[in-house]
């Protein structure tokens, strides 16, 4: 059983893990929220049966958590994981973990060269579809991986996603970015459907991002990730095969091209009773991802951001890193350095951070 606390109790990111643990009660356990507005936490306390708290020191007099993901504002982030790291207390921060090159280097500095137990909840390269596309890559059959072109989610995300793709760690780049403004019909918000037809103006940003050998390519307009209208993608190429969204080309020999698909198996669908769950994805006669939290009546998004839980869990029982602080830095100032070719049309080129030296 994995015990974990939450700093920031009010916010949209955590209903997540409070979904997580009501779904999966065996696995997961909230003991204590802070949330600063007391009617707040009374409604949360009767929705969710948690006990919450005013402040963080509240929280750590009255329970004893494995560890505290805080999901806070951004800029409230930085404070939280240097009083919780001088307290020598294990964090699932909230991605990003701080939105400047100054506060990123000070958390580096405070934090991980001083041994602090601090992992960020960074999902997207957890969601089914892109381990089932990580355990392709990783079988060999693409070959050497060169390219990688994500539209899936913003700046940070999408960087990491493609990192994890690439097989890049901390190699500097050079980039080069364009923005491109059209009209779309406004769609889905964080708030729910669209009120009403709204005409906007959407961002389109594409950027490349050349590492040493090899290239990244960064496709995402505004709100992509939500749009009824807009379709997501992501394709990587080896020099034995590409992955293009769902499909699968590899060779068998030099003259015996393989096509295959990612298939998603679920159960609950047409007759089958076993429940309403992802039991996986299949690659061929092969599985290249399978659920490990059945029978959870979870999507995809929840799925990624429990599998952070569970690692973060391994991680503090002596297991390996699988989202740095280092990570998630060097994924925040790509973005940083993207934004920046972005806007000045220049070519920019990154230079090795603090926290790649480790």
């Amino acid at each position: 059983m994995i015990s974990f606390s939450i700093i920031g109790g009010a916010s949209f990111r955590a209903q997540y893990y409070l979904r997580i643990a009501q779904a999966l009660p065996e696995q997961f356990r909230v003991c204590g929220m802070v949330v600063r507005d007391e009617d707040k936490g009374n409604l949360l306390e009767k929705k969710w049966n948690v006990t919450t708290y005013r402040n963080m020191a509240q929280l750590l007099e009255n329970e004893n958590p494995d560890f505290v993901v805080v999901s806070v504002s951004g800029s409230a982030i930085p404070d939280y994981l240097l009083q919780l790291g001088e307290l020598g207390i294990p964090v699932l921060a909230e991605t990003p973990p701080a939105q400047s090159l100054v506060d990123l280097v000070t958390l580096h500095e405070n934090l991980t060269c001083r041994g602090a137990q601090i992992q960020v909840a960074e999902q997207y390269h957890l969601h089914p579809i892109q381990q089932a596309r990580l355990s392709f890559i990783d079988s060999g059959r693409l070959g050497n991986v060169t390219q990688a072109t994500v539209s899936i989610s913003h700046f940070y995300h999408g960087v990491s996603l493609m990192r994890k793709m690439l097989g890049i760690g901390f190699e500097d780049a050079s980039i080069r970015g364009m923005r491109f403004e059209a009209p779309i019909v406004a769609g889905p918000d964080r708030s729910g459907p669209p009120k009403g037809e709204k005409m906007i103006l959407a961002e389109r940003d594409l950027v490349w991002l050349e590492f040493d050998g090899k290239l990244g390519i960064y496709d995402f307009t505004k709100d992509q990730h939500r749009s009824w209208i807009r379709s997501n993608h992501l394709s990587v190429r080896g020099d034995r095969g590409e992955i293009f969204d769902n499909r699968l080309t590899v060779l068998g020999d030099y003259s015996t091209p393989v096509y295959l698909d990612l298939k998603r198996i679920n159960k609950g669908e047409e007759e089958n009773q076993e429940g309403h769950y992802l039991e996986g994805i299949m690659a061929g006669e092969h599985w290249v991802y399978r659920n490990p939290f059945i029978p959870g009546r979870l999507y995809d998004d929840e799925i990624a951001i429990a599998s952070c839980l569970q690692r973060m869990g391994a991680y503090l029982a002596g297991g390996p890193s699988f989202y740095s602080l280092a990570e998630a830095s060097q994924d925040q100032y790509l973005s940083f350095m993207m934004e920046k070719a972005i806007c000045t049309g220049e070519v920019v080129k990154t230079v090795r951070q603090p926290w790649a030296e480790g």
